[in-house]
């Protein structure tokens, strides 16, 4: 009789914190793939061809939310990036927020997906993630500026403008299809630290917002459509010498995007054009150009389409990148993919991707790749 008594508290114990958190949710993905990658290299590296099992952005995490009445919820979501080939779980930047939803909007603070993804993303289609990197568009993966910072308050220079930390996003309710989103970077200062680097008077990023970006997006139906605008509100970062100040980087930059789509039925097709300077084109621009010289706004445009019949889904992207760089032909980017449902949460995937870098021996070459995957949604 006390076992069972023992037994019945501890379940009501257990019972108690579920129930309050009846909304909570927990979801993953697991996404693995065999890939083979042939690099013809470049001028700083050497090409080789190589196989390798690859994690394509598998995750795990919790959301849910909280009834506060009058129409008002509280919002989370926890989700962190997980590695079934190499074990590096738990990282990454992937959404982590809390905050309100009602019927004036949605009002969030934390780490969170930005309105200029929402827009350029409509073309993320694709499983393995060799598809829409660096090469593809001018946000990808180590690509570009941001506002995020580390644990000690030093601003990493670099990364994706995809997902953003230190932010507050707001989001406006739907208008027959029409709605707004903003979202504000405040990451203190910009702080290289050292003796080595300093930078000029008005810090490197804002004392306040260090970045901002705003979508305006339409989305009825079969159609979608997106504009969205980018900017890093910093000045002239640079190294002392003596008594003089030599100027490295320039990290007052912006950039803007398009997306369309259209989807009906069996066919789905998306199309995006982004222009500016907010991206790895401008992070080694003193570099290529001897000095703080402005390169040509960089630019990149895609499109891809998908068909579904039965359980079997094919899709196609093809895409150019200028990187702005005097004499340098677009890189010219192109991707095939079969996919087969077994079931609504699991799948397989066979995709290639293919990238002619014409005369851009410094960073990219030519290089092909074939991926064979599997995925898993829980």
């Amino acid at each position: 009789m006390k076992k069972s008594i023992l037994a019945l508290a501890v379940a009501a114990a257990l019972a108690a914190p579920l129930a309050a958190q009846a909304d909570t949710i927990l979801y993953g993905s697991a996404r693995v793939s065999v890939d083979y990658n042939e690099d013809e290299g470049t001028d700083l590296l050497d090409g080789d061809g190589n196989w390798d099992v690859v994690n394509n952005a598998s995750r795990l995490g919790v959301q849910g939310s909280e009834d506060l009445g009058g129409g008002l919820s509280a919002i989370y979501q926890y989700e962190f990036g997980v590695d079934a080939t190499e074990g590096g779980n738990f990282n990454g930047n992937r959404p982590k927020f809390v905050g309100l939803r009602g019927s004036f909007g949605q009002l969030t603070i934390g780490t969170q997906q930005t309105p200029y993804y929402e827009v350029v993303g409509i073309n993320d289609t694709f499983n393995t993630s060799l598809s829409f990197g660096p090469t593809v568009w001018l946000g990808g993966f180590s690509n570009g500026f941001n506002a995020n910072f580390d644990n000690e308050g030093r601003a990493e220079s670099q990364g994706s403008m995809e997902r953003v930390s230190n932010s507050v996003y707001y989001s406006t309710p739907d208008f027959g299809g029409f709605s707004a989103s903003a979202l504000l970077v405040m990451g203190s200062s910009f702080n290289l630290g050292g003796s080595t680097f300093s930078i000029n008077e008005k810090d490197g990023y804002s004392d306040g917002v260090d970045q901002w970006n705003i979508a305006l997006k339409y989305s009825n139906g079969p159609f979608f459509a997106g504009v969205t605008y980018v900017s890093l509100e910093g000045s002239v970062v640079g190294i002392t010498e003596g008594a003089s100040f030599v100027p490295v980087l320039d990290l007052d930059r912006d950039q803007w995007g398009v997306g369309l789509g259209y989807q009906s039925g069996p066919f789905s097709v998306g199309l995006i054009y982004e222009q500016g300077d907010l991206n790895q084109w401008g992070l080694f621009e003193p570099l290529l150009t001897g000095g703080l010289n402005d390169l040509d706004d960089q630019w990149s445009a895609s499109v891809t389409g998908a068909y579904t019949f039965g359980n079997n889904t094919i899709r196609a992207l093809y895409g150019q990148m200028d990187t702005g760089l005097p004499g340098s032909d677009a890189i010219q980017n192109w991707a095939l993919g079969y996919q087969y449902n077994l079931s609504k949460r699991t799948l397989v995937w066979v995709e290639y991707v293919g990238r002619d870098a014409k005369d851009d021996t410094l960073f990219y070459g030519d290089a092909d790749g074939i991926s064979i995957g599997t995925r898993v949604d829980f």
